[in-house]
């Protein structure tokens, strides 16, 4: 697939450069100008830029973007916890080779607590993917062979969110799931982070450009002045 994306992208790029080299060659029959070397290369580097900003945008858009226009979870409260307890034992695989795989342990932690903006108890999950992982634990550890380890982990934020009695949380407004999240995978600042990258690609491609276009009127506006001296 990225194969052919980047078979496709290089396809592109030619054929609008080519549009480019059509029409300074137009250009040329009236003014002795053409494109140097240097303003060559520099086209195909902004009109890769952009290309690569767009195909940025688009796998953006169908993954991380989608994810988080999806998300019911808008609203942000502070919750109360009321209970932190760990109620059962869960079993999990992990990889112990080629075709191996071998299952462990880990504590189950639920987590009540009550939304303040709308008092309404419900259960708090970690983030979205612990609630499509377990629609009991609060969090879904990686599974690993040491079990010790991971019921040691979930006793630390058991412990943590007993201390910190108020959070702050992420919940539907219009109750479709009864859970709430502790955290979202993406939220608003990490929507901005996410495209700010392909927005200054696509930015710098657009400049370069355009710079090198201003560079080639001001050099035929410098030439035909300089006719019309002589």
């Amino acid at each position: 697939m990225f194969f052919v994306a980047g078979h496709f992208t290089v396809v592109l790029i030619r054929s609008i450069y080519q549009k480019f080299r059509e029409v300074d060659l137009l250009d040329k029959k009236n003014t002795v100008t053409a494109l140097k070397p240097g303003e060559d290369r520099a086209i195909l580097l902004g009109l890769g830029m952009i290309l690569s900003s767009v195909m940025m945008y688009f796998v953006l858009g169908i993954t991380m973007l989608r994810s988080y226009a999806d998300s019911v979870w808008t609203e942000e409260g502070m919750c109360l916890v009321l209970n932190s307890t760990v109620t059962a034992d869960m079993n999990c695989s992990y990889s112990c080779g080629s075709d191996c795989w071998r299952v462990s342990k880990y504590p189950c932690l639920q987590v009540y607590v009550s939304i303040n903006s709308t008092g309404r108890i419900s259960r708090l999950s970690h983030n979205e993917e612990a609630e499509d992982a377990s629609s009991e634990c609060f969090y879904v550890p990686r599974c690993q062979r040491d079990s010790l380890a991971m019921h040691s982990m979930i006793m630390n934020i058991s412990e943590r969110l007993k201390v910190n009695q108020q959070v702050p949380c992420y919940y539907d407004p219009q109750e479709q799931q009864e859970a709430v999240l502790l955290t979202r995978l993406y939220d608003h600042t990490a929507v901005l982070h996410i495209l700010l990258w392909p927005s200054c690609m696509l930015t710098g491609g657009a400049l370069i450009i355009m710079m090198v276009k201003l560079t080639q009127y001001l050099s035929r506006l410098c030439e035909e002045i300089g006719k019309i001296k002589r």
